[in-house]
């Protein structure tokens, strides 16, 4: 990325004024290596972002940003309803929902290490993970409906977890305002059997051990001992998120014109969030993310079965579940004034401070939980929102490392049965039904995961508190 079309605030702050048809100005927060390797498709999409009616504040990029569909992956921008604010299907994501939540073992490492192979086993035969992989529930349509009403709260009724783990979720498990009759049926019957699946691409269900702590009060309160092992779910709304994400870009995309909203590219397509198009697309998002909550609650149930398997007395705790790919009404400050916005993260991870009353009461002094997923073999990170966070994104950090090349790249480059081969020498066992899609998340394929930690901690964006080496790792 050419660095001379921004002006460096400081060391991980580079803006852009607004010109020509944006709003508002732009940001991207990113120290100058990551900057530099950036692709020029970042700029011309957070521009363009900042170009959309009724955004307010600024369109933000995360340390881990590059080009997706729309808006870039790692965008947030935050949007009034009562100045004509929109809603963009390409500023969620067709994942919706797609998030991380982490489990404690209560076991350290010398405990799991002579288990390791028999537990990595037990999650690939328990956890369906692949392109298309279908599990062992079956939803009618009733139950359907009531599942993407419900979110993990219906998980949790139907056996599958704890109260307790609804505590520990985002939206304490269930989304408001869910209208599953929004949803296609189309997006139902492709998800009648994903339940309690993996999926593919980046999603993984992974054995981490907790090798370095940095902030050892706000692991004290999320319980973070070192050397401890850590279980981390990836994955979001399967085959129903992604067919609402298409369905709903193309309606936007026909209606933009129909009220006023002139497209610099199709792929920004959205609609006013007062529109019955934008409000159908929120009750359809809406059900998408219960999806979600609802599909990593039921992971989390077959992951314990897994280890009772194996360690009949393992208690496995929530300690947070965070998505980020996700548009939510939140109450922000802006011009010294609270206002309710409409708040896209994409790729993006919210961030609240210490004390805000979303955050978990146990956890509340500390902040909220940022989890961060590494690529395949590489480390992954546990961070806590900061109070900072909230004047400089609406409290939002970055999500993961963040794609490098193309999954087409990647394969040219690697082989999956090689990289299997590679990770078992460093002590990583990796289990997937395909060894193309090994190669394509190869770790190779990903930015560095630690960098881009490293400038979300010194932007202020979030607060680093534990790192996190892989075991095993299910792949999709």
């Amino acid at each position: 990325m050419d660095l001379n079309l921004f002006t460096r605030y400081d060391t991980m702050q580079w803006h852009i004024a607004p010109t020509g048809a944006m709003r508002v100005p732009a940001v991207i927060y990113a120290d100058e290596p990551l900057m530099r390797a950036m692709d020029h498709k970042v700029y011309e999409q957070i521009t363009n972002v900042a170009g959309l009616p009724g955004i307010v504040g600024a369109a933000y990029a995360m340390p881990d940003a590059h080009w997706g569909y729309g808006f870039p992956i790692g965008g947030v921008a935050a949007f009034d309803p009562d100045e004509g604010g929109v809603i963009s299907a390409g500023g969620v994501g067709f994942d919706i929902s797609c998030g991380v939540r982490t489990l404690h073992t209560g076991l350290d490492a010398a405990q799991i290490k002579p288990l390791k192979e028999r537990i990595a086993d037990a999650l690939y035969h328990t956890v369906p993970a692949g392109l298309g992989s279908t599990g062992h529930i079956h939803l009618t349509t009733p139950q359907m409906d009531a599942m993407l009403k419900g979110g993990a709260e219906w998980a949790v009724r139907r056996g599958y977890g704890t109260a307790e783990d609804l505590e520990r979720t985002e939206e304490h498990g269930c989304m408001a305002g869910a209208e599953p009759g929004e949803v296609s049926d189309k997006a139902k019957k492709r998800q009648q059997d994903e339940m309690g699946t993996l999926g593919s691409g980046n999603h993984y269900l992974e054995l981490q051990r907790v090798a370095e702590v940095y902030d050892s009060a706000i692991a004290d309160a999320y319980g973070l001992v070192l050397d401890e092992v850590v279980v981390s779910i990836h994955c979001g709304s399967r085959g129903l998120g992604h067919q609402i994400g298409t369905e709903f870009l193309k309606r936007m995309a026909i209606s933009a014109s129909q009220y006023g909203i002139r497209l610099p590219d199709r792929e920004l397509a959205c609609a006013p969030l007062n529109s019955p198009v934008g409000k159908a697309y929120l009750g359809a998002m809406r059900a998408g993310i219960n999806c979600a909550l609802a599909n990593r609650q039921i992971i989390t149930h077959l992951t314990r079965e897994a280890f009772a398997r194996v360690i009949p007395d393992a208690q496995l705790t929530l300690l947070y579940d965070v998505s980020h790919n996700t548009c939510k009404l939140e109450e922000h400050v802006t011009d010294g004034q609270p206002r309710r916005l409409f708040v896209h993260r994409k790729g993006a991870t919210r961030a609240f401070g210490p004390g805000h009353p979303d955050v978990p009461a146990a956890l509340r002094d500390a902040g909220q939980p940022v989890l961060i997923g590494g690529s395949m073999g590489t480390c992954s990170y546990i961070l806590a929102g900061t109070d900072a966070s909230e004047t400089l994104a609406f409290s939002s950090a970055c999500h993961g490392a963040g794609r490098a090349m193309s999954r087409r790249q990647a394969t040219r480059q690697w082989r999956g049965r090689s990289l299997v081969d590679e990770l078992a020498q460093r002590g990583i066992l990796i289990r997937s039904p395909s060894m193309r899609g090994v190669a394509e998340e190869a770790p190779g394929a990903y930015k560095d995961v630690s960098a881009v930690v490293d400038a979300a901690h010194q932007a202020g964006l979030a607060r680093k508190v534990a790192r996190l080496e892989p075991l095993a790792c299910i792949k999709g």
